[in-house]
């Protein structure tokens, strides 16, 4: 009997100590939850500060680059020199256009200091080499500021080289180059590159796609990208496929895709929604095929994705596609709870007479 109760009395404390322990992990596990959650939200946070600290960046770029063709130069060095101090990818660019800007206003020992400064930091950055060409003209210069008559004098020599380029393209290919490697101003610079892309003829394609793969600086390289689209004829898809394989410059992968965007290449772009490593790149392409009328190739990514935040992407293409039947099927067949709602708020932004039927029979359930 005894016996008897000392087995009951260790198998309750047994039984007790596991319902402890088990009770102890049931525990556990919500606290687990939460902290899971936590982390994700403080990543999530991360990267949202990440991304606007890069949209910054590129706005400072674009007011700069803005201020330039303005002529606006003492605003322009802030915009570049604000840019180099967040230390970025565009720092060595930044740099760059800061010694531009600090040379048209006549600052010449801030320039060479710029130059200086992007030569030290930056010894195999791609503009190194123009800021080389500046550093000898500002050497060479009086450090006075420019002729106001420059940008006149710019205009003609532009109209000139066209009419060159019409009559004698092999002689003014060279006059090109010059002024695409020199000290010019962007907008000189951008109206050169434009001369000889419109051009059409074998040198000029030549001249386009070299500078498209990454010869010159990574703004002319982002043109000519454009370029190639819009007068690259058949052969430039398969250069922009190769110009994109063979970066690593995101921004210059995303003119590629603006390119396709372009020129309506609806394979390429669904190529890359399809197996793009890289996250931002890869919903550009998804959101581009939307603008294209990819509306085939995303409903087949739909139907295999199972990341959400790409789904959500596909569902951002098929409204800017104006697809309100991709949106409908993933309404009905989603389970996911926040992407159906994000379908059925994209079709109430719809105009189109399926979207509303379709809003019609949701309310009559």
């Amino acid at each position: 009997m005894n016996m008897w109760k000392s087995w009951a009395r260790t198998g309750v404390i047994y039984c007790t100590a596991a319902m402890v322990l088990a009770g102890g992990r049931l525990l556990a596990a919500p606290q687990q939850s939460e902290h899971d959650q936590e982390a994700r939200e403080a990543e999530q946070e991360r990267k949202q500060e990440e991304q606007e600290r890069l949209d910054r960046m590129q706005d400072l770029y674009d007011e700069g680059r803005d201020a330039l063709d303005e002529e606006h130069y003492r605003e322009a060095e802030q915009r570049f020199s604000d840019l180099a101090q967040m230390n970025g990818p565009q720092t060595d660019a930044a740099l760059y256009w800061k010694a531009y800007a600090q040379n048209r206003e006549g600052k010449k020992d801030a320039a060479l200091a710029s130059i200086g400064e992007l030569k030290k930091r930056f010894p195999q950055s791609r503009w190194k080499k123009d800021g080389e060409a500046l550093e000898i003209e500002v050497r060479s210069s009086t450090g006075n500021k420019p002729n106001p008559d420059m940008q006149g004098d710019e205009e003609l020599k532009l109209l000139a080289l066209q009419g060159l380029m019409n009559s004698n393209p092999e002689k003014a290919i060279p006059m090109v180059e010059k002024i695409l490697n020199g000290n010019g101003s962007p907008k000189e610079k951008s109206k050169a590159l434009f001369v000889v892309a419109q051009s059409g003829s074998p040198q000029s394609q030549e001249l386009i796609a070299k500078i498209a793969r990454g010869q010159s600086n990574p703004d002319l390289q982002r043109k000519a990208v454009e370029y190639l689209a819009i007068f690259g004829g058949k052969g430039a898809g398969k250069t922009l496929a190769g110009i994109y394989a063979g970066t690593t410059d995101a921004s210059v992968k995303q003119a590629v895709i603006r390119s396709y965007v372009i020129s309506g290449d609806r394979e390429q772009l669904a190529t890359l929604a399809r197996s793009e490593p890289q996250a931002e790149l890869r919903k550009a392409a998804i959101r581009n095929l939307g603008v294209v009328g990819g509306m085939s190739e995303l409903q087949g990514l739909y139907a295999k994705e199972t990341d959400k935040n790409v789904k959500e992407e596909i569902l951002n293409g098929y409204f800017i596609g104006g697809y309100a039947s991709g949106l409908i099927a993933a309404a009905k067949t989603e389970k996911d709870p926040d992407l159906k709602k994000k379908a059925v708020e994209k079709l109430a932004l719809m105009g189109s007479k399926e979207a509303q039927d379709y809003l019609m029979e949701l309310l009559q359930k």
